[in-house]
């Protein structure tokens, strides 16, 4: 967007209806299905409604908005089926409740009102609605200001990618993570109480890990390490005076409980 400072994105902004309880898409069951049971409220006076889907054909396929078929990235699909379909409004539908709305910054610099149509027209569909922005301008910072602003209003999750084939293996990939644990992409702790030792000391800088694991071989265990003397901190191989007299100031500090 070639000038950012204009508030005409805030008054677009200000006249969607933005989404403030995302609500899972109903989708109809197979004929092998028995239909999922319904609830409802009798203090309620309103439902809200939201599109049906018909399932894919494939539950491992990625439904593909017609309209995007022709786009390079598609071509970076390749470990996941594609079913293409017109009664879908996102641009790629990749589980039951995520989606992904796909725009090129070249696109958006031409047509900066684009966006907020789309997403007038998702309304509450969808827990998980991502914008794949592919960077494809020499200056994106203005553009994707704007693009972060709208994402922070519309509950968007916004991925960059700096090339099509890029932005299709994101695509692939949510299609794939569709069903895993998000423990896959969590970080991993380690549990061993050597390594935990190591990784305590390094927080002290400018103590590396080969600094660590030295310590802890020349002194023992960790309670000797804190009651050596600065003197004989510098001694360890590798250490030094500046290391040791960082080292020693940090071990003999007082630790406050509140």
């Amino acid at each position: 967007m070639d000038d950012f400072d204009d508030d005409s994105f805030d008054d677009v902004l200000g006249s969607m209806e933005m989404p403030t309880s995302p609500k899972k898409p109903k989708v109809q069951p197979s004929n092998n299905q028995a239909p999922a049971a319904t609830t409802s409220t009798a203090n309620s006076s309103t439902t809200a409604s939201i599109t049906v889907v018909k399932p894919a054909s494939n539950p491992h396929s990625v439904l593909v908005h017609s309209k995007q078929r022709g786009n390079p990235i598609l071509k970076s699909i390749q470990s996941v089926p594609l079913e293409y379909r017109d009664d879908i409004v996102p641009d790629y539908v990749v589980g039951r409740t995520t989606c992904i709305l796909f725009l090129s910054l070249k696109y958006h610099n031409l047509n900066p009102d684009y966006i907020c149509q789309r997403l007038k027209a998702l309304g509450k569909m969808y827990e998980l609605r991502v914008l794949l922005v592919q960077v494809d301008t020499p200056e994106p910072h203005n553009a994707l200001k704007s693009l972060t602003r709208i994402s922070l209003l519309a509950d968007l999750t916004m991925m960059l990618a700096w090339n099509a084939e890029e932005a299709g293996k994101m695509i692939e990939t949510y299609k794939q993570f569709e069903k895993r644990s998000p423990d896959l992409i969590m970080e991993r702790v380690d549990s061993n109480p050597h390594q935990k030792l190591v990784a305590a000391l390094t927080n002290i800088k400018p103590v590396n890990k080969t600094d660590a694991v030295t310590l802890l071989q020349t002194f023992g265990n960790l309670g000797n390490v804190i009651t050596a003397s600065e003197e004989r901190l510098s001694q360890v191989m590798g250490l030094g005076p500046r290391k040791a007299k960082k080292l020693y100031k940090t071990l003999q500090e007082p630790f406050l409980s509140k």
